[in-house]
């Protein structure tokens, strides 16, 4: 018989955004179960015929009551099933898949860590959300970081052991879907199109959560003080933070190149369709937005902070600047508007350095091997 392992998530969307690769790979091997809210009219993305799916009501924010209820949920069906592995990806899953993990004698616990919210919080909210991660790597027998530095970082802050944590590969969770993210003619002419943006301009990309952790409105002021008619900022993603009327407003003498859309099914064509990546966060795990982008063609500016660092080779495939300094920023969209083999040779290297270090078989295969080497 083959031996069960569970994943313990908050929502299909990481499933489908990071576990898609490795779940394909771990499920020739294992028995997988998938413990998370799955809420009417979510999908796993054809993964239904490869996993069995256990509802439980995990919930991302913080409701006492409901996270105990569901630590309860997740306690019987540990014992029910017998897991021989328990794994939990992101912070609440973390907790209560650990917790319940070690209250029913799973003697397999990991944890992947993917950022830390706390790094930008500060006083008594910094030391609660900091003493949860402590909590999950001690409830862990293995954790895994999606970023060397990511790492480094949470054993200089006193969160890991070093003896009983590692990163796959080069990092990330699950690498980039080349087949997927790749340079695209088409994509690009069509989206172009679809923007009203001519072909010989410049296209600046930001594809995220819009909210102030992800240095948006610093981006906004730093494009906003190019001195350069032919070039765009595109930003793709949903207003988590309704920061969108202060771009506006920040954008205001540069209106008519400045473009939103605000949920797509199709990063990929964005990608495809632009020039420059731009990822200048406060606090990220790894970036994977980033790998994403190089495999599409296209470089990178981003902030040089933990993840980011390692998702961007820098002068290689990217440009970095210190966060939040926005001249800084404003410099480097200045230097890739203005030296256009610059900014092809950094994306031609980018594309090779995502399918040489970061592809979804590379990192499925360390997962595979991860697991082998414990079960």
């Amino acid at each position: 018989m083959k031996k069960k392992i569970c994943f313990v998530v908050s929502s299909a969307m990481t499933v489908n955004a990071f576990l898609q690769q490795p779940i394909r790979s771990l499920s020739e091997y294992y028995d997988v179960y998938i413990a998370l809210n799955l809420k009417p009219g979510e999908s796993l993305h054809g993964l239904e015929d490869l996993v069995t799916v256990l509802p439980v009501g995990i919930e991302r924010k913080a409701s006492p009551w409901r996270d105990l209820v569901t630590l309860w949920q997740l306690v019987r069906l540990f014992r029910l099933y017998r897991f021989n592995l328990i794994h939990s990806v992101t912070p609440k899953a973390g907790l209560l898949g650990m917790m319940a993990a070690f209250l029913s004698g799973v003697d397999i616990r990991i944890h992947t860590f993917t950022g830390q919210v706390w790094v930008t919080r500060c006083g008594l909210v910094r030391w609660m959300l900091k003493s949860i991660d402590r909590l999950i790597a001690l409830l862990a027998t293995r954790t895994l970081v999606d970023s060397a530095s990511q790492r480094q970082f949470l054993l200089d802050e006193g969160v890991l052991d070093q003896a009983f944590s590692d990163v796959l590969a080069q990092g990330s969770i699950s690498g980039v879907y080349v087949s997927r993210f790749k340079p695209d003619a088409e994509a690009r002419s069509r989206i172009r199109n679809e923007l009203r943006i001519p072909d010989d301009d410049t296209i600046f990309l930001f594809l995220g959560r819009l909210n102030r952790d992800k240095g948006v409105l610093d981006l906004a002021s730093a494009f906003a003080g190019l001195d350069d008619g032919r070039t765009h900022l595109l930003v793709v993603g949903p207003d988590e933070g309704q920061l969108r009327q202060q771009i506006q407003q920040i954008t205001s003498g540069c209106a008519e190149r400045v473009h939103f859309v605000e949920f797509t099914t199709r990063p990929e064509e964005y990608m495809a369709a632009s020039d420059v990546l731009c990822l200048p966060s406060y606090r990220e795990g790894f970036g994977s937005v980033v790998i994403e982008a190089a495999a599409a063609g296209i470089p990178a500016i981003g902030s040089r902070i933990y993840g980011v660092v390692d998702a961007i080779a820098e002068n290689y495939s990217g440009l970095l600047f210190e966060a939040r300094d926005v001249f800084a920023l404003r410099t480097c969209l200045s230097v890739l508007a203005n030296d256009r083999p610059r900014r092809i040779q950094l994306g031609r290297q980018a594309y090779q350095r995502a399918l040489a270090e970061f592809s979804s078989e590379r990192l499925a295969s360390a997962w595979l091997e991860f697991y082998q080497a414990r079960l």
